[in-house]
């Protein structure tokens, strides 16, 4: 049992996902730095560090299920060193020949920042995966509601109609650029470490650059070019998109939530066969996925600041930076993992109710057409005043305001009959239609 809750059988499904669990839990984390140090003895046989015999034992006894991971833990906590544990335990398996190859030159961070490296390839995969799938889907539902009216609010209140699809659009707009970012960024993250005591890779020699290279196309990751040891910038970039990521899918679960409420009623999440929203109050249809988004949003950019922190490094080796790295970059990527998986099924089956859209209209809906027609008879700040004074008069209605303008003498019937008979929303429609277009391509 989980002493956290996000790692609780009961609750763990809401802080992350299987599929991410599988990278970031015990067994496969060692497993990944075991073929870390597998592929590091390769690359050292090839150049003639290390003996080849060495290097193959190491490969192919170097297997979680062949640790006793009991005493990888007492050497852990008797030692108060990150690996040496895992050390003193590998070369319990090794014969005599492999035991003094094991981890030859290598340091914590050569293994867990190229692990990171890894990491960051896979769940990068993952969430590029998924995105791409709340795009297409968001993408549908801007061209199905392309022409779909309904209030646009600014403050918290009704203001200008606009359309769902555009709406839709900008959030799929959005989604795309964070795809951008994933391509654009992939390169960056996805590089090796190997850099010696204080990144100078003086254990090495002249052999250094070659090794490095060597292990990381090994590995399917850059080459750095150079040690980054106290240089955490990566991390940093990586976790904050997740938590851009995040944040634009609460953008989108808070407008579910407030436009779920029933005295609004435009849009409802799916409903899911089963659920219970409320025990004491069974009449209620919460929006609980909308709603977690938003916690998940908060916690991601609280890890990420985590991350953000770790940039701030002193000399060639800090431990306070990547060590705090450890639980903040799994936690970011699991979370990031939990709010994909809501919002997929959120978009997937957002129900939307343009009758509601239509009825929550505003009977002030066009008066900015009309002061647009009105600025160019009178300039913009008269016509703005003179509207204000206007509408605080009386309500306006198309005809009562009409009718106020022709009785104020500054337009005429049929010049402010054009004004109220221009598309709102035209554009907004050529603005959805460049989003549709662009992500269908």
């Amino acid at each position: 049992m989980g002493a956290r809750l996000s790692d609780s059988p009961l609750y763990a499904h809401l802080w992350g996902t299987d599929e991410l669990r599988a990278i970031f839990d015990e067994r496969s984390r060692l497993e990944s730095w075991l073929d870390i140090l597998a592929a590091l003895a390769r690359c050292q046989a090839g150049l003639g560090i290390i003996p080849t015999a060495a290097a193959t034992e190491i490969t192919q006894r170097a297997r979680v299920d062949a640790l006793d991971l009991d005493l990888v833990a007492a050497q852990t906590r008797a030692t108060g060193h990150s690996t040496l544990g895992l050390i003193n335990g590998l070369q319990r398996i090794l014969g005599e020949q492999a035991r003094e190859y094991v981890y030859y030159g290598a340091t914590v961070q050569d293994l867990t920042d190229t692990w990171f490296g890894l990491v960051m390839r896979e769940v990068s995969r993952i969430v590029a995966r998924d995105t791409a799938a709340i795009e297409r889907a968001l993408l549908d539902l801007a061209a199905r509601h392309r022409d779909t009216r309904m209030a646009g609010r600014t403050h918290g209140q009704p203001g200008a109609p606009t359309t769902f699809g555009l709406k839709a659009a900008s959030w799929a707009d959005e989604i795309h650029r964070h795809r951008e970012r994933l391509r654009h960024g992939g390169p960056r993250w996805a590089v090796g470490q190997l850099a010696g005591a204080v990144g100078t890779l003086a254990f090495f020699g002249a052999d250094g650059p070659r090794l490095r290279a060597a292990l990381c196309a090994e590995l399917g990751l850059a080459d750095p070019g150079i040690s980054w040891l106290t240089a955490r910038d990566r991390i940093a970039e990586f976790g904050h998109l997740l938590a851009m990521i995040c944040a634009t899918l609460a953008r989108i679960g808070a407008e579910v939530y407030e436009l779920q409420r029933p005295e609004i009623g435009e849009l409802r999440e799916p409903a899911t066969p089963g659920a219970v929203s409320s025990i004491t109050m069974p009449q209620k249809r919460n929006p609980e996925l909308a709603e977690h988004l938003d916690t998940l949003a908060r916690l991601a950019r609280s890890s990420a600041t985590v991350l953000l922190e770790g940039m701030v490094g002193q000399h060639e080796r800090d431990g306070r930076s990547w060590k705090a790295e450890w639980i903040a970059l799994p936690e970011v990527c699991l979370l990031t993992g939990a709010a994909l998986q809501s919002a997929r099924t959120i978009v997937t089956g957002l129900e939307v109710d343009p009758a509601a859209m239509l009825r929550n209209l505003p009977d002030e809906q066009l008066v900015e057409q009309v002061l647009a027609g009105l600025s160019a008879q009178l300039g913009k700040h008269r016509a703005q005043q003179l509207l204000h004074e206007v509408l605080r008069e009386s309500p306006a209605t198309g005809e009562s305001l009409q009718a106020r303008l022709v009785e104020l003498g500054v337009a005429d019937a049929a010049q402010v009959k054009a004004w109220l008979d221009r598309d709102p929303v035209h554009v907004a429609g050529l603005m959805i239609d460049h989003v549709v277009a662009r992500g269908t391509s």
